[in-house]
Formats: structure tokens, sequence, C-alpha cells
């Protein structure tokens, strides 16, 4: 089996003869067992056996920076989350046909993050399965189908979600009432204006749309525009896109699933960066640090309709294990201050690739916000020919010298840093350090 072109920084089976004879051992098990739909990260995979705060340790007790993991966000086995977890599990663990008092401390306290207009909480297990909800939801009120997405968007692996993200590659064809949008590409576009650029695309899908007898139902984005290649600039570009969905029928639905619980540091939620407020948000991952949980927050007005004609019920969704998890996770980012961490220690790595652009000129743009950054290499800086090939080399020069990061973009030539909040200067010291040695050794 040949690598995977439609993942970035995936593992190539085929060189396998390169690893240890345990490494191929491992794989051929993984492989017979799991069957081939999987894939691992990095030309050499990783045999990652335990994770301490933001560093994870491989079977040989090798230490690697964690600067990718957005789902252990506040830090690998976080001791507050660990502790909240034990002890729910060995209280009561139950569905959401009961009452009880966690789920609704929680949903206070997680809606307290949000605008007031969205005051409602529905919860599942998985960012996937929020974002279909979400969908139901906004067809239910708007009576239509059609979704915008961006052009190589993620949103989940149902079958639903997976329609609408043409990031899984051409082998996952898009929904036919699914339309794409060019992403906001302030490096790249050929405007400066890039909000009224977002804009008309939204615009063009929805045109297309209308031709072909589709209604629009929604327009949903991850606030960061992550596997789009990290667009964040300039604050406030989204309000015309999502003023131009709305006044074609459709919701704005943010997906923070990746954006979410303080990542973006300038704000806990990246939509609040445009000075919007969704029809209906989403998030998971980071949640609860791990513990697979995840949320729909909505304006009532538009859960109102779909509550009133379709039962909702998922059986972990909100069960109290989880909600402690969550709470726990919370605490945490609000007593330690780890949204104004992330924007401090987010614009020192950012300060410290630009100081690396002054003498590399593969850096062709530094981009992105708190602790979800964006490099972009080219090959040269005139042309912008993306340096596809030398973004890979560098993801797996880090990995060699023991940080983590990925790759992401349309041409795949955006490195994707995403390190977890509690870093310190330290550690950002030492992940542009290594950076910098990765890209003179180019």
């Amino acid at each position: 089996m040949s690598r995977d072109p439609a993942m970035l920084n995936a593992f190539n089976p085929d060189t396998s003869a390169a690893l240890s004879e345990h490494g191929r051992a491992l794989i051929e098990k993984r492989t017979r067992l799991l069957g081939p739909a999987y894939r691992l990260f990095y030309e050499e995979p990783l045999h990652i056996v335990r994770g301490e705060g933001v560093w994870l340790y491989d079977e040989a007790g090798r230490a690697y920076l964690d600067a990718y993991n957005n789902v252990a966000s506040i830090g690998h086995c976080r001791p507050e989350v660990v502790a909240a977890i034990a002890h729910q599990a060995g209280v009561l663990n139950t569905h959401t046909r009961y009452l009880n008092e966690g789920i609704l401390d929680y949903a206070q306290r997680l809606l307290a993050t949000f605008p007031r207009e969205l005051s409602q909480v529905m919860f599942a297990c998985t960012g996937s399965e929020a974002n279909d909800l979400a969908l139901r939801v906004a067809r239910r009120h708007t009576g239509g189908t059609g979704i915008i997405v961006t052009e190589l968007a993620y949103h989940g692996v149902t079958a639903t979600v997976a329609e609408m993200s043409p990031s899984l590659g051409s082998a996952v064809p898009l929904g036919a009432h699914v339309r794409t949008a060019a992403p906001p590409d302030g490096y790249r576009g050929p405007e400066t204006d890039v909000g009224a650029a977002f804009a008309r695309e939204v615009q063009r899908a929805i045109d297309d749309m209308l031709r072909h007898g589709v209604k629009p139902a929604a327009l949903i984005v991850d606030t960061v525009f992550s596997s789009d290649g990290v667009f964040t600039d300039p604050a406030g570009f989204l309000r015309e896109a999502v003023e131009t969905a709305r006044r074609a029928g459709a919701l704005f639905i943010a997906d923070e699933v990746q954006a979410g619980f303080a990542r973006t540091g300038s704000k806990m939620w990246g939509f609040e960066r445009h000075g919007l407020t969704p029809d209906i948000v989403t998030m998971g991952k980071p949640m609860a640090n791990g513990h697979p949980v995840s949320a729909m927050v909505a304006r009532p007005e538009v859960l109102e309709q779909f509550g009133r004609e379709a039962r909702y019920f998922n059986t972990f969704g909100g069960n109290p294990v989880s909600c402690a998890a969550a709470m726990a996770t919370l605490d945490v980012i609000q007593r330690e201050g780890l949204q104004q961490n992330a924007a401090h220690i987010g614009a020192q790595i950012r300060a410290g690739f630009q100081a690396l652009a002054q003498r590399n000129d593969v850096i062709g743009d530094v981009r992105g916000d708190g602790l979800f950054i964006g490099v972009e290499l080219v090959r040269d800086r005139t042309t912008k020919e993306p340096a596809t090939q030398e973004t890979a080399y560098v993801v797996n020069a880090m990995r060699r010298h023991g940080v983590l990061i990925s790759a992401t973009g349309i041409r795949g030539n955006v490195l994707k840093i995403r390190p977890l909040l509690p870093f310190t200067p330290e550690h950002a010291k030492l992940l542009v350090d290594v950076a910098g040695e990765a890209l003179r050794t180019l």
C-alpha cells in the first residue's frame, strides 16, 4: 500500500523495511487486526507509551515536546482531570434520562463563556457527532439541505459530515447538496480585502445551489481554517461571508472543535475574533482533555422546531463522568489563565519564526493566533511556489530532534503548529530552535 495522497504527514508502509524489527512487527499486527483504513504519522512512526504535561514518551523512554496535540490541550494526564474521572466513575455513570446535577452545572459554566444569545447546549461524544447534530438542526430550522464548506475542510467522519469534509480525499465524494468555497487566503489571494473575497466565494456557492434547486441550510467553517492552511487574519473578515449566507436563509455554524477552549489566545472561541454570534457552535476534542465528549451550543429559536418534532438521545453524550472531566478541564483553563498564556506564548513563537524568516527564504508567511500557528514554506517568495517536499522534510526532521508538529494546507506546504496550552517560554524557545535547525539542514 503506497502513501495516501489525501493525508499529509502520513507514514508510507512501503518503507517498513527501514524500521526496527519490533516496529515492523507492530505495524504488521496493527494492519492485520485493525484493517487497512487507519494511518500513522511521520516517515518513522512513533510508538508512544506515556504522556505527562507537554511531553510524550516513546517505548525507549525518549521525550518528545508535543507542539501538535489539541486533544489533551491542558497537558497529558492532567492530574485534575484524571482525579475527576476516577472520582465520578466511582460514584455514578449513566445516561441523561435521569436527573443529575453534573450535566446542569457544567452546561451553566460552559454557556457562561458564550454570548447570551447562545443559551442552550446539547451533548454528544465526538466532534463528528456534534457537527452531524448541528446539520440536522439547521436543516429542520431552515427547510434547506445545502451546505457550504471550504475547499479542504474537515468536519468529521459520520456519513453526513464525511461528505462535507473534502480533506478526506477524492475517495470520499462530496454530497450533491455540498458546495465548496475557496478559503480566505490572505497570503496568496489576489485581493487585499480577504473578507470581501471570501463573501464572494460564499455567494458563488449559493448561486450554484439555487441554480440546481438546492435551498441553502448552512455555512459551516472551522474558525481557524486549520485544514485549509490556518487563516486567521485580519480579525473580522468572516462577517461579510456570514451576512451573505444569512441573506440566503442559511445558518452560520462555527466549528470550534480545533479553535475553541482558549486555543486562539485573544478569545475563548475562534468566532469571537470576528465580532460574530453564530447560530450554532460545535465543539469537541479538547473539551475534556481527551475524554470523549462534545457539544452543540445554539440559539433557542434555532433549536425550537427540532426539539418539538424530534427527540434527541445519546447514550454516552453528557454522562456524569464526561461532564466531570469537562468541568475539570474548564476549571484549569480559567484558573490558570491558559487563554492569556496562549496569547503570550503564541506571540513568542510567531516572533521566533518571523526571525527565522530573516535568514531562511523558504519561509513565505507566518500567521495564526495564540497557540494555533501556520508557517507557509515556499521555494520562491516572488512566485510563492509551494515547498511541499521541504515541508515534509522539516516536519520529520523536527520529529527526529524530539519536537512534534505536522503539516496542513491545500498544497501541503504549511507547518501546522498547535502546542499544548501550558507551554512555557522555555518550551517555545525549544520549538523554534529545533525548527531553525531543521530549516538550516534543508
